[in-house]
C-alpha cells in the first residue's frame, strides 16, 4: 500500500491564513445563526470578521462554501487517515475509524456553531455529505487495496463504502437535526451507526 507523502510542517504565513479563514467562518456561523443564511450578506460577513471584501473573497469562493467546504474537505482528510490506518486492519474497521477520526477532529465549539447555522439554510443540508461522488472511486480503491481485490470484477469493496458512507450521513444528518434534542457527541453517534454496518443488529 502505498505510503501518504510527509507533510511539511506550515509557516507563519499558512499560519496568518488559517487563521484568518477560521476567523471568517466564526462569524459567518454567528451571523447566520443569529439573522438565518439568506439575511446574511457577504459584506456582513467580512465585517463581522474585521477583513475587507476583497481578503474575504481570497479565502471563500461563494457564501455556501462556508456551510459547505468544511464537510466535503472531508473526504481528503478521511481518505489520508484510511491511508494511516495499520496494514493488517480488517478494511471495515479500518474504515470505520478513518472516519470517526474524522469526524472527532472537528473542533466542538466550531461544530455546535455550524449545526446552528446550517439550521437556518435547510436547501443546503442535503448536500452537506461526507462522501462527494467525485471521491467515491478513491476511497473504493483504497478499501479495496486492503482486500487485495479488483474493485471492477469484486463488488465489495464498493459496497463496504457506500454502505459506510451511507451510514456515517444519516448519523450526520439526524445529529443536525436533533439540534437541542439529544446531546451526544457527532462522533458517537457516527461510531453506532458504523457499529450497524459491521454487525448488522435488526431485531430488538
Amino acid at each position: 500500500m502505498t505510503s501518504p507523502p510527509a507533510q511539511r510542517p506550515p509557516t507563519l504565513r499558512d499560519r496568518q491564513r488559517a487563521q484568518v479563514r477560521a476567523d471568517i467562518h466564526a462569524a459567518a456561523y454567528r451571523l447566520f445563526a443569529a439573522r438565518g443564511f439568506g439575511n446574511v450578506t457577504t459584506d456582513d460577513i467580512a465585517a463581522e470578521a474585521s477583513v475587507s471584501p476583497r481578503t474575504f473573497f481570497r479565502h471563500v469562493a461563494a457564501k455556501e462554501d462556508l456551510l459547505l467546504g468544511a464537510v466535503q474537505r472531508g473526504n481528503a482528510a478521511i481518505a489520508s487517515l484510511l491511508m494511516r490506518r495499520p496494514p493488517d486492519e480488517a478494511p471495515d474497521a479500518a474504515l470505520a475509524a478513518a472516519i470517526v477520526s474524522r469526524v472527532e477532529s472537528f473542533d466542538d465549539v466550531d461544530l455546535e456553531n455550524w449545526r446552528a447555522a446550517i439550521l437556518t439554510a435547510p436547501e443546503l443540508l442535503d448536500r452537506a455529505t461526507l462522501l462527494s461522488t467525485a471521491d467515491r472511486d478513491q476511497m473504493v480503491e483504497l478499501v479495496a487495496a486492503r482486500m487485495n481485490a479488483d474493485p471492477t470484477d469484486d463488488a465489495r469493496p464498493g459496497l463496504l463504502v457506500q454502505l459506510s458512507f451511507a451510514a456515517a450521513d444519516f448519523a450526520f444528518q439526524r445529529w443536525v437535526k436533533n439540534h437541542g434534542v439529544r446531546s451526544r457527541p457527532l462522533a458517537s453517534d457516527v461510531a453506532e451507526a458504523l457499529a450497524v454496518v459491521a454487525h448488522p443488529r435488526w431485531s430488538g
